[in-house]
């Protein structure tokens, strides 16, 4: 069920193999979230988010190696009064990432202690959580 009104996402949940999720601040916001954007009229949310993540950090996804997550809803960000309803996809990526002219700032965020970062409500109150490993766990 599509959210009325909601503003419908693709976004990555990229890790690295010491835990730690790759955010984006992109300009003229305050907020860090997972990258990804908005799913344009028509288009499937896998690849809108090959094409943002093309955009914003200059990689390529093989859309077989993408594991979908789930659907999940917050407060936008950076848009008083509306939701995001967000399509979530597990992404790999083996090199470096080199961001767009979109992302003011990258970041590589343990999310066990996220500390005083400023979070996107989708990232802070549901993907991070699921990126969480119990302490001593490696």
């Amino acid at each position: 069920m599509i959210l009325q009104d909601a503003i419908r996402i693709a976004a990555a949940l990229i890790s690295r193999d010491d835990g730690r999720v790759l955010l984006v601040r992109k300009r003229a916001t305050e907020a860090f979230m997972q990258p990804g954007g908005k799913i344009e009229a028509g288009e499937h949310p896998q690849a809108a988010l090959r094409r943002e993540l093309s955009e914003e950090l200059g990689i390529e996804v093989d859309p077989n190696e993408m594991i979908y997550v789930g659907r999940y809803t917050a407060p936008a960000a950076h848009e008083p009064g509306r939701q995001v309803d967000a399509e979530i996809f597990r992404v790999a990526v083996a090199r470096s990432v080199n961001p767009g002219a979109e992302i003011e700032e990258i970041l590589w965020l343990d999310p066990n202690t996220p500390g005083s970062v400023k979070l996107a409500p989708l990232t802070r109150d549901k993907l991070l959580p699921l990126c969480s490993r119990p302490a001593g766990a490696d």
